[in-house]
């Protein structure tokens, strides 16, 4: 894999603030060429550290106003398989391979009550599911998930 320098990086915090930025603006403001800045973008896509470009949306807004975290047991052996088809699962917006109590912790946003109830029911009645643990999260006091570079 290719070393990032300091002029990828702040590329990517360009990005960050605005994934719509012109290569011709990016060039601008770090003082390279455009042809450099759309190179060094296009590297840093093939190295997979730009995996693609998105919209911060506020999913209460557009009627996702439930937040799940829900912490699952699984059997070791299929741990892996557990994770992956959680992942699968539409209204998954993350999942974590942890340590502690518990293997694997997911998050996920529901329009009501009833979708989180059917997403729970479907998870215990996994195949290698042992225990779940769900909170629903009451206020969102920071939500963000882009890397902060310095």
């Amino acid at each position: 894999m290719e070393k990032i320098d300091e002029i990828d990086l702040e590329i990517i915090k360009l990005l960050q603030e605005d994934s719509r930025i012109s290569f011709k603006k990016i060039a601008q403001t770090l003082g390279i060429s455009v042809g450099t800045a759309y190179n060094r973008i296009k590297n840093l896509e093939k190295m997979c550290v730009l995996k693609g470009y998105t919209a911060l949306v506020d999913p209460a807004k557009i009627g996702y106003g439930i937040t799940a975290i829900m912490l699952i047991q699984a059997e070791g052996a299929r741990l892996v398989d557990v994770e992956n088809d959680v992942a699968k699962m539409d209204n998954v917006v993350s999942v974590y391979d942890i340590t502690g109590d518990f293997d694997i912790a997911v998050i996920a946003r529901f329009k009501d009550r009833y979708g989180l109830n059917s997403f729970v029911k479907k998870v215990l009645s996994m195949p290698y599911v042992k225990r779940t643990v769900t909170n629903v999260v009451l206020n969102v006091i920071k939500e963000d998930f882009r890397v902060k570079i310095p």
